[in-house]
């Protein structure tokens, strides 16, 4: 288990960002103490992941508590993960593996019914 450094000062972030992770257009905003990364899919989200190991993951942990920052990962306008200070990792996370980031498993559910509802969208659009 990765043990929480104490944090050496508050970081502020202001950004609007558009970012490409690989093939995907990625919107990066902030609130202060809180980056919101939103994927346009949870494919997306996954493709970018992959290229993430467990030690990388704990590295940026480390940094996010020593600048008091928290991201949340999201997927369709869903959070479906969160890394921080301010998002303690919970039992679902540990049983998963993904400790030290927190999953948010109804955001997740949310995230899914948005990738349905899309699907069902694009069949109702070749048929109609």
């Amino acid at each position: 288990m990765t043990e929480t450094p104490k944090p050496s000062g508050p970081l502020t972030v202001k950004t609007d960002l558009d970012l490409t992770i690989g093939k995907a257009q990625v919107d990066v905003r902030s609130t202060g103490d809180r980056v919101f990364v939103d994927f346009p899919s949870l494919r997306a989200l996954s493709r970018a992941k992959r290229g993430l190991s467990r030690t990388r993951i704990e590295e940026i942990f480390v940094l996010l508590t020593k600048t008091d920052l928290t991201i949340e990962i999201r997927a369709r306008g869903r959070t479906v993960f969160a890394i921080g200070p301010d998002a303690p990792a919970g039992p679902l996370s540990r049983w998963l593996g993904m400790s030290p980031a927190q999953v948010r498993a109804f955001g997740l559910v949310a995230a899914v019914g948005r990738e349905l509802e899309s699907g069902v969208r694009v069949i109702q659009d070749l048929l109609g």
